[in-house]
């Protein structure tokens, strides 16, 4: 291959390597961030001399909201809720993007959660009352945004919203709901909405209904937690937000396989598309269309999407358990650039061994071709570097330069190695083994000078040759004056990292 088409071909397998790091990387990065959020919501109650008993509410809301957030960053959803902080009557505690209020109450017992969930707006103004309220009724109403009056008294506060207890207490809640329904139904119908409702949106989590869902809570836990805010001393280890217990690896391998689909559509245009191009120019040229052309195009569309896929997954796992801290924390801050670099060096060599078992290869091709690897790469992560630092676009700023720089590191290597080999030629340097030196004179020389030589034993089998005749035919007499016959002999390349005698 010529020296652009061994950086084209270097540039087409890291791009689908780099495609698969980069956003392995950047996911894991949108989970940790998620993560991150959550421990400063929470120590953000830090000296907060509220009792821990209605602070545990607070460390309720934030825990549902965060780890809602955080189980959605790892499913890659693009769902998220947020802790609204609002006092109002009948105000969401959190509200989400994807069109779903949740209303959350953290009581004792479950008896006591489902009372405070079914409120009616009515019984809400009675408490007001019994703390000192001096509004009318209507004045209440009218001053937490209510108009018609006469129909509400007995809906519920939290009208429309999922309504969130904690872990443990769904069973009694709901027996204690359904006995409701069943006495009011008969004593006071009117009140038997409030309590239907309820129970059809009891839950003891948040959710999206996609897959996205919060990490129930128990009373105890939101109780624990609190003291734990109040001190500042909410860690993710403690709980349990860590990469041994989120990265599973069912979501590696998913995210591994979404990244490889990426990766293997890039990998398929750069593969096809200069196959398409000598097709467009062979029809250009000759005006016909080349059948054995086309059926490139479709084996090259094989070939690499299916390189891509493996390329770009195993560079997206590695980076993603890197990344995590699953292979320890030195690893937590690789780049994805090294990774991808490292997994074409490696699946390159990987190949070239298979080659060379085989026997389509020499060892010397292998390291050649490793040699070559390497340097692509340092030039393909300095130019990536420099061109992403100049073009502000993620993944494509890298990408322009990595093809920049793989492309002109092959021109560079080609020249850099003819200058080597031809050192080599001189003294009889091997390059450390890398260049085989042949001092074997050629058989026609040999012969040349009248030493003799013989094959190895070989089987021929009998022929029939019929019999023949010539007619007779006049030769002239000719002769050859006497001369002095020299050949010269000379150093030189007589196959791949092998130097030896020519003429």
């Amino acid at each position: 291959m010529t020296s652009f088409e061994n950086g084209y071909s270097y540039f087409r397998s890291s791009a689908a390597a780099f495609s698969g790091a980069d956003s392995s990387g950047a996911f894991v990065e949108s989970v940790d961030a998620e993560i991150d959020k959550l421990i400063r919501d929470l120590n953000s109650m830090e000296y907060f001399r509220t009792a821990t008993d209605k602070l545990k509410g607070d460390a309720f809301e934030f825990w549902h909201a965060g780890t809602f957030n955080v189980n959605a960053a790892l499913h890659e959803s693009t769902s998220r809720v947020a802790v609204d902080r609002s006092h109002d009557l009948g105000s969401v505690d959190i509200s989400s993007n994807f069109g779903t209020r949740f209303g959350l109450k953290d009581y004792s017992d479950g008896v006591l959660s489902a009372k405070a969930q079914a409120m009616s707006v009515f019984q809400r103004f009675k408490e007001y009352q019994s703390h000192g309220g001096q509004s009318s009724l209507d004045e209440y109403l009218a001053k937490n945004g209510y108009t018609d009056f006469d129909t509400i008294l007995n809906d519920p506060i939290y009208s429309g919203q999922v309504r969130v207890i904690p872990k443990g207490q769904l069973e009694e809640a709901a027996l204690w709901l359904r006995r409701m329904i069943a006495t009011e139904s008969s004593r006071r119908p009117e009140q038997v909405k409030r309590y239907e409702e309820t129970l059809a949106l009891l839950d003891d989590k948040l959710s999206d209904r996609n897959g996205a869902e919060s990490i129930p809570l128990t009373e105890e836990d939101s109780r624990r937690l609190a003291e734990l805010a109040k001190r500042g001393e909410a860690d993710a280890t403690e709980l349990g937000l860590t990469a041994n217990e989120l990265f599973k690896y069912d979501v590696i391998i998913k995210q591994a396989a979404k990244a490889g689909l990426t990766a293997a559509t890039i990998s398929l245009v750069l593969k096809v598309a200069p196959e398409i191009y000598k097709a467009i120019r062979h029809l250009i040229e000759c005006g016909e269309i080349d059948e054995e052309q086309y059926k490139q195009i479709g084996y090259a569309a094989v070939s690499g999407g299916a390189e891509g896929f493996v390329r770009g997954s195993v560079s997206a796992a590695i980076t993603t358990c890197c990344k995590s801290g699953l292979l320890g924390a030195a690893l937590k801050g690789v780049d994805p650039t090294f990774v991808a670099t490292a997994t074409v060096i490696t699946m390159n060599t990987l190949k070239n061994a298979y080659s060379v078992a085989v026997g389509k290869k020499s060892r010397a091709d292998l390291a050649n071709d490793l040699i070559r690897d390497t340097y692509l790469s340092a030039c393909s992560l300095i130019a990536g570097g420099v061109s992403q630092g100049l073009i502000h676009i993620p993944v494509l700023g890298y990408m322009l330069g990595s093809f920049v720089g793989s492309v002109f590191g092959s021109f560079t290597y080609d020249v850099g190695y003819k200058a080597a080999v031809s050192f080599c030629v001189d003294t009889g340097f091997t390059m450390f083994g890398l260049v085989k030196q042949d001092f074997v004179l050629p058989k026609e020389i040999i012969e040349q000078i009248g030493i003799s030589t013989f094959d190895y034993e070989t089987f021929e089998a009998e022929t029939f040759k019929p019999e023949s005749f010539q007619f007779e035919s006049f030769e002239c007499d000719t002769f050859e004056p006497e001369t002095l016959g020299i050949t010269y002999l000379r150093r030189g390349v007589i196959g791949v990292s092998r130097i030896g005698y020519t003429t």
